[in-house]
């Protein structure tokens, strides 16, 4: 009898082990990945707001903010003259951009993504996006400005996500040769 009863407080100790005190990491040798997995969701739709965070940023004007979205190095290749980097120049340039091209349009635009692809890797990411700028025309009806590919890298700084680099490379209106 007694060693059937060291038996049953063996099979016991051996199913309820983690309920006993057992560490977390032997009741269940997959929590690591599914930890790393939660934290690459997590920056994903960090990055998602990021992105979100970009568009309202600009459609509203406000450059302040905007520049807060890019690393302190980050930087922006928009095209020939439209590069800058450090974060202030960052927003310095895509004022200058929008004030200029788009004037009194503060309100009446939007940037749109969409086609997604994020790769996150620890605390560094890169991604490709397809979107575009919506801006009302001269009979107040939406119209394309541009759509674009967007490639990023991002990273985590002080506990945030940030761009490190966006470049956006026009693809509608296709740039053309001048006619000869």
């Amino acid at each position: 009898m007694r060693n059937a009863s060291i038996g049953v407080v063996v099979c016991i100790a051996a199913l309820w082990g983690p309920a006993l005190g057992r560490p977390a990491a032997q009741a269940n040798p997959g929590q690591g990945n599914v930890n790393a997995r939660l934290e690459a969701l997590e920056a994903k739709e960090a990055i998602r707001t990021l992105w979100a965070d970009y568009g309202r940023t600009l459609d509203n004007r406000d450059f302040t903010a905007f520049a807060q979205l890019f690393a302190r190095d980050g930087e922006f290749v928009g095209g020939p003259g439209a590069t800058a980097k450090g974060r202030d120049a960052v927003g310095a340039l895509l004022e200058k951009l929008l004030t200029t091209n788009f004037p009194n349009s503060r309100g009446r635009n939007m940037h749109f993504y969409m086609n997604e692809s994020i790769d996150v890797r620890g605390g560094e990411a890169s991604a490709v996006t397809r979107g575009g700028f919506l801006v009302a025309n001269a009979g107040n009806r939406p119209e394309i400005s541009i759509m674009a590919t967007y490639k990023d890298d991002f990273v985590r700084e002080d506990g945030q996500w940030k761009f490190r680099r966006r470049e956006v490379i026009g693809d509608i209106p296709v740039p053309r040769a001048a006619a000869q």
